[in-house]
């Protein structure tokens, strides 16, 4: 029997059904360009700050690239054609920068990328189902960084501004859902604090994952002021930003614990919506950080205020929260927090059964949780869940059907819809739904060893693609039909 926290049931008692979500409520799949797209020198591309990276010795666990991937870039219309026969409404894909400006700068549009994804989106729409664009899922022009500074430097606005304008120019007539930034809470910490993921840096964490952390929302700001301006009045789309947030549930009834799991959540999902719904950083932040976190002004403000239709949350996990003294060997965004993040539950047992990664405990009830404090916190924005998913290892020795049949994985989905459903009912405002991932593809610093897809892609066996039965079970519960255990009847 799996320990039950909160009102939700565990996961092996979680039903659900299309009709616990409204009529119109969004259901898709979500991927990101460098972890799919591949042809890294094809159709003028340029290089992205993971191409360089994935080529430095040990950064990558087994050693690979996104040079092909999953090699979506020339596979996109069987792609589209899964996501159709599956029965999802929705796509969720980045573009590449570099894809559309080589250099990042914005000095000369590259017309072959600007086709692909005009051929990509007319596919989706084709088949009926409607694309939401991410401009920026961790692949930042390589140019812009060793010539400019990447995210720590205030240029990097202008350049982002210049590259969302020619995107909402060339695609904005039948996108309608824009997100500017993917998890900028990763890129900050993962590619500027402990050094991760790419650029890798991690010599000035006091410093730089704030610096990165201000220049993205200011960004994201620059980009969304430009779309009201100059393209929602004929386009009439909509545009957001995508955080993500673990739930963080007080260890103990202690106020220490308490006062402790409130601060982690400020410090990852406050310090990016803070600034767009109340003016500035958490307090939290601005008392712990003081001098090292950048200041806002008044005309940043202006720009930050309520810069977003709506939030897009990245959920998978949970932790226990517990306060704890600062370590001196902790990088300074962690230090800061004084908190430690706890997997054992008091009573012994663990918070959730653990997925391949070693961060992600499958904690159904946790997302609940932080879907109704963004609902509170920040007065009921609308919300789409842009990314949710749990992983397996990929296996040596296992075959494709042992690898197809992923029941874990079904329940980790009835779970969490079930808690996003309760949610729904709890007064929250989501609209939409984005399973993470539609393919197997590159798991960034963990390579190809980690499968987060519903579809299984043969990497031995040219890339074949193979419906898992979390796809299966996610078709038939998307037309009403789906069997009791999750399978084909």
């Amino acid at each position: 029997m799996a320990t039950t926290i909160g009102n939700l049931p565990s996961v092996e008692e979680a039903r659900i059904s299309r009709e616990d979500f409204p009529p119109n409520f969004v259901f898709g799949v979500a991927t990101a360009a460098y972890q799919v797209e591949g042809a890294r020198n094809e159709g003028g591309r340029g290089d992205s700050i993971w191409d360089v990276f994935t080529q430095t010795p040990g950064k990558i666990k087994d050693g690979s690239n996104g040079d092909i991937a999953v090699d979506q870039y020339h596979r996109y219309k069987e792609d589209v054609d899964l996501i159709a026969k599956l029965g999802f409404g929705a796509y969720r894909f980045s573009i590449s920068w570099s894809r559309i400006f080589p250099d990042g700068m914005g000095t000369k549009i590259n017309e072959e990328g600007i086709a692909y994804y005009n051929n990509l989106i007319d596919t989706l729409l084709e088949k009926g189902i409607q694309p939401y664009v991410t401009l920026y899922h961790w692949d930042l022009p390589s140019h812009l960084h060793e010539s400019e500074g990447g995210w720590l430097t205030e240029k990097i606005v202008k350049y982002f501004a210049t590259y969302a304008e020619a995107c909402f120019a060339n695609f904005g007539d039948r996108v309608k859902h824009w997100i500017t930034l993917n998890e900028p809470l990763q890129t900050a910490v993962n590619g500027y604090c402990v050094g991760i993921f790419a650029p890798g840096r991690n010599e000035n964490s006091l410093i730089e994952p704030y610096l990165a952390a201000h220049y993205q929302l200011l960004a994201h700001a620059a980009a969304v002021a430009v779309y009201r301006e100059k393209f929602k009045a004929k386009q009439g789309g909509q545009i957001g930003i995508s955080v993500d947030c673990e739930w963080a549930e007080a260890f103990s009834d202690a106020m220490h614990d308490k006062v402790a799991a409130a601060r982690r959540i400020e410090f990852q999902l406050g310090w990016f919506l803070d600034p767009i719904y109340f003016g500035d950083y958490p307090a939290s932040m601005r008392e712990r950080v003081a001098d090292q976190l950048p200041k806002f002004s008044e005309e940043d403000k202006k720009s930050l205020q309520n810069s977003t239709d709506f939030v897009g949350l990245n959920h998978y996990t949970s932790r226990l929260i517990a306060h704890a003294p600062r370590k001196s060997e902790e990088n300074g965004y962690y230090q800061v927090q004084e908190m430690e993040r706890i997997v054992e539950l008091p009573g012994g047992g663990l918070i959730g059964e653990k997925a391949a990664s070693e961060w992600l405990y499958i904690v159904p009830w946790g997302i609940r949780k932080i879907l109704n404090y963004i609902a509170e916190r920040y007065g009921n924005p609308p919300i789409y869940v842009t990314e949710n998913g749990m992983d397996e290892e990929d296996s040596e020795t296992s075959s494709v059907p042992e690898a197809l049949d992923d029941k874990k994985r079904v329940d980790y989905y009835k779970g969490y819809l079930a808690a996003v459903a309760q949610s729904i009912r709890d007064g929250t405002d989501i609209r939409g739904y984005f399973a993470w991932s539609l393919l197997d593809n590159f798991e960034w610093a963990q390579g190809y060893t980690k499968r987060f897809g519903i579809v299984y892609v043969d990497y031995k066996n040219g890339l074949s693609r193979h419906p898992k039965s979390s796809a299966i079970w996610f078709s038939r519960f998307l037309k009403g039909n789906e069997g009791k255990n999750g399978k084909e009847d």
